[in-house]
């Protein structure tokens, strides 16, 4: 319903996407909602975004993603 801001797709066909992005002067669909990540796994037959519970000890009431990258080691 907000809106995705951006994706990052590993090489195994796992995609991470952020959403919920809040930015001054633009209205907001959902303004009280803290951003979230999802996880889409882009092999299944038909591939749905699932959200990722955030860490406890995270503030998610001010969670505002702009941007996903991930990082492979």
């Amino acid at each position: 319903e907000t809106g995705s801001e951006d994706i990052d797709i590993l090489p195994n066909g796992l995609a991470f996407i952020s959403s919920g992005l809040k930015y001054p002067g633009i209205k907001s669909l959902a303004p009280d909602k803290p951003g979230e990540i999802f996880l889409m796994d882009l092999n299944e037959a038909n591939p749905r975004a699932v959200e990722l519970r955030i860490s406890r000890g995270f503030d998610l009431a001010s969670f505002n993603p702009h941007g996903i990258s991930t990082y492979i080691d």
